[in-house]
């Protein structure tokens, strides 16, 4: 910028301070305050005699100081509204970790407390296949309290469920089309010779590795039932 525009802008100043002082002092009577009136009218001249170029400088450093004022309050804003989003989603981040460490941690102990429940379920028969005296023939209500005797008594309802969905409480009864064979319908019959080479004529063994089956497959004869309601099979 010249000389003659700093001038310029400075007397542009003076000159709005001078004026006001000029009022005062015009309505004061005061004598010095013509003649800084006089000053005034005379640094205006000035002013008014700058080049129409350098006046437009002088405005154009203005705006842009007003301009660069403006962008510096934006960027402050923005920084500081990204930084509060920032704490706002570490905050969610934070309680959505806390909620599912809680969850994962209710889920492994439902499970625990299941596996015992089925562990207890499973050491709870109260009688054994030996139990039992072999006899020619079984009814349905000798075969029952068989069941009775061998299923603990919350999984009993369950596991009635399945043998009468099954076989009726018959343990002779046999599927023509696929051979199935006994309480259980067994698949083939053979399997249940894994608890006792009487099989085909003893129900008590019958009942005991359906039992086993239900456990070890299921959980407990409760859940076999559940999944047998879902798919017609278990």
């Amino acid at each position: 910028m010249s000389r003659i525009s700093v001038r310029g802008f400075a007397v542009a100043s003076a000159t709005a301070v001078t004026a006001v002082g000029s009022v005062v002092g015009v309505a004061s009577g005061s004598t010095a305050q013509n003649n800084d009136a006089e000053a005034t009218a005379a640094d205006a001249t000035l002013l008014a005699d700058l080049p129409a170029g350098e006046y437009a400088q002088v405005q154009t450093a203005s705006l842009t100081q007003q301009a660069d004022s403006q962008a510096i309050a934006a960027d402050f804003t923005a920084k500081k509204d990204a930084e509060e989003a920032a704490r706002k989603a570490a905050a969610e981040t934070a309680i959505a970790k806390k909620e599912a460490a809680v969850k994962a941690e209710q889920e492994a102990k439902e499970r625990e407390e299941a596996e015992k429940a089925a562990a207890a379920s499973r050491s709870a028969a109260r009688a054994d296949a030996s139990t039992f005296a072999v006899q020619s023939s079984y009814s349905i209500g000798d075969i029952q309290a068989m069941a009775r005797q061998m299923v603990p008594g919350d999984q009993f309802s369950c596991f009635s469920n399945i043998v009468d969905h099954e076989s009726s409480w018959n343990y002779q009864a046999v599927n023509p089309s696929s051979g199935a064979y006994g309480l259980f319908q067994a698949l083939p019959g053979s399997k249940m010779s894994s608890v006792g080479s009487d099989w085909q004529t003893n129900p008590a063994t019958q009942i005991k590795w359906g039992l086993n089956y239900m456990n070890e497959r299921y959980g407990s004869p409760c859940g076999a039932w559940s999944f047998w309601q879902a798919n017609h099979w278990y």
